[in-house]
């Protein structure tokens, strides 16, 4: 096969172009240039797409003898992912980068254009794994499952990709651990094999979400308030809270009971940030839109894990879909759900599918 192996310029993306090369396919580097204004140097381990990352990328390319070229994505991301994210939170709401990230990016406008050039796949160096099985009809058909690393596992931000995209994905690194990877990096000469992991969010180096959304955002003050509308304290933007968030909140009037307080809801068409204790934040049942099926879409009430969080753990539930919302009752309470966040379906190791999480709610459950 004729493989683009997209090259970030870290350890992960290095190694899986190596072993699609060893696999006997025909190799070509691309580095994505995702920023409008690359910084010269990497501002710390969260950061990556910067001009050393993509001269790391191309050095990897020249041990392994494939060529290798950087293409401009950089207006697209900031359309499908930046703005994106910008605006989720100014509807008060907590989106998930990576996810729209590997949908809008890598798995559509990179995947996109790699076909249109004649080339068959993608491949990249996610954490995750590509199953083939065969159906009744001996046709073979592709899965996406978790990682044998639990530690690494991306499977959760790779819940967005459809049964066609999958067709034209690999994921060499799914069966690895993360030391084994360093360890076959050193081995083959790579200059990154020691170099720190990025970490989410990309595009805001320092890692302050709250100052980065306050620069793009501006600053709009208002109110937090508790469950029955008593100001509490105030704040420089409703954006900037997010539902389950304890730490930050400065509030003027401590709880009467002594409780910790916690967001348990933004509004933004309001400017408020409604707080109150633990016990508001449990939910048992979610509603959620854009749902996207990495295989077809399930029939009827099905059984599932639903994990909510990227590190979050995988929680027992019932699903079912219609059309492209999906209804997911889990078999005991959580915490912290905010609307934005994404659920992402599991069948044991095998994920059935993910959706945008609208909506969620305390439902009570008959006796």
């Amino acid at each position: 096969m004729r493989v683009v192996a997209a090259m970030s310029g870290g350890v992960d993306s290095a190694v899986a172009a190596a072993r699609m090369l060893d696999a006997g396919h025909e190799v070509v580097g691309v580095h994505l240039a995702l920023s409008q204004s690359a910084a010269t140097l990497r501002e710390s381990a969260r950061g990556c797409c910067t001009i050393e990352d993509a001269g790391d990328a191309r050095r990897v390319a020249d041990v392994l003898g494939i060529p290798f070229y950087v293409w401009d994505m950089a207006e697209r991301f900031k359309r499908d992912v930046i703005e994106d994210f910008t605006s989720e939170y100014a509807r008060g709401r907590t989106p998930n980068p990576c996810l729209r990230c590997n949908e809008k990016i890598k798995f559509s406008a990179l995947l996109d254009k790699a076909v249109a050039l004649g080339f068959d796949a993608v491949a990249t160096g996610h954490y995750a794994r590509i199953v083939e099985v065969r159906d009744g009809a001996g046709d073979v058909r592709r899965e996406l499952h978790r990682a044998v690393d639990a530690a690494k596992d991306q499977s959760y931000v790779l819940g967005v990709l459809d049964e066609e995209q999958l067709a034209h994905a690999f994921f060499p690194l799914g069966d690895t651990t993360k030391p084994r990877i360093r360890e076959e990096a050193a081995a083959r000469g790579f200059y990154v094999a020691n170099k720190p992991d990025s970490h989410d969010i990309c595009f805001i180096p320092d890692g302050d979400t709250r100052a980065w959304l306050g620069r793009a955002l501006g600053e709009e003050p208002g109110d937090i308030v508790d469950a029955d509308g008593s100001v509490l304290g105030s704040h420089s933007g409703a954006f900037a809270y997010t539902v389950g968030q304890r730490k930050g909140l400065r509030l003027t009037r401590p709880a009467a009971d002594g409780q910790a307080r916690y967001v348990v809801e933004v509004r933004p068409e309001r400017n408020q940030v409604v707080v109150g204790t633990a016990d508001l934040l449990g939910i048992n049942a979610l509603t959620g839109d854009h749902a996207r099926w990495c295989g077809p879409a399930p029939e009827g009430v099905i059984r599932v894990g639903a994990q909510v969080r990227a590190h979050g753990e995988e929680l027992p539930a019932t699903a079912w879909a219609h059309g492209d919302r999906v209804e997911v009752r889990l078999d005991e309470r959580t915490r912290g759900v905010a609307p934005g966040q994404s659920v992402v379906l599991y069948d044991g190791t095998r994920v059935v599918g993910s959706a945008t999480i609208a909506a969620s709610r305390l439902e009570r459950v008959d006796a």
